[in-house]
C-alpha cells in the first residue's frame, strides 16, 4: 500500500510532503513515547502518534521513517512545520484516534512492526 492509500483510508490532510506520497507502506508503529519509537520501531515503517512536537518529526527523520500520521486531528504548529525539511519526512493528520486508524490500516493489510518483528 501506498502513502497515497493510507491518506485515502484514513481520510488524512497532508500536511507536508505530497511529492512523496507514492511511498510503499508494509508496516506501522503507533505510540506517543519517543523512547519507544527509538527502541522498538523498525525503520522503514510509518509512524502513528498524537504528539505534534519537533522531537517526533526528528525521532522520524533519524529512524528512516516512511512518514507521520498524527491522529485526532492534530497537526504540528506552523513554526515546526515551516522549519521542517521538506523532502523528506511526509506528515498527515487524520481526524480518526489511534486504535481507529491501527484498525484501519492492519484490516488493509498493514502490519504492525517491532525491531527485528513483524505481525
Amino acid at each position: 500500500m501506498t502513502l497515497k492509500e493510507v491518506q485515502d483510508i484514513l481520510n488524512a490532510e497532508v500536511i507536508c510532503g505530497e511529492h512523496l506520497l507514492d511511498r510503499e507502506v508494509k508496516t506501522a508503529f503507533a505510540c506517543d513515547l519517543i523512547s519507544e519509537m527509538l527502541s522498538f520501531a523498525s525503520s522503514d515503517t510509518l509512524l502513528i502518534t498524537s504528539l505534534t512536537n519537533p522531537h517526533v518529526i526528528h525521532t522520524a527523520e533519524v529512524m528512516d521513517a516512511i512518514g507521520v500520521v498524527f491522529v485526532g486531528g492534530k497537526k504540528p504548529s506552523e513554526d515546526i512545520i515551516n522549519k521542517l525539511d521538506h523532502g523528506n519526512i511526509p506528515l498527515l493528520s487524520t481526524p480518526l484516534l489511534i486504535f481507529n486508524a491501527c484498525g484501519l490500516l492492519f484490516s488493509n493489510g498493514v502490519e504492525g512492526c517491532m525491531r527485528g518483528k513483524t505481525w
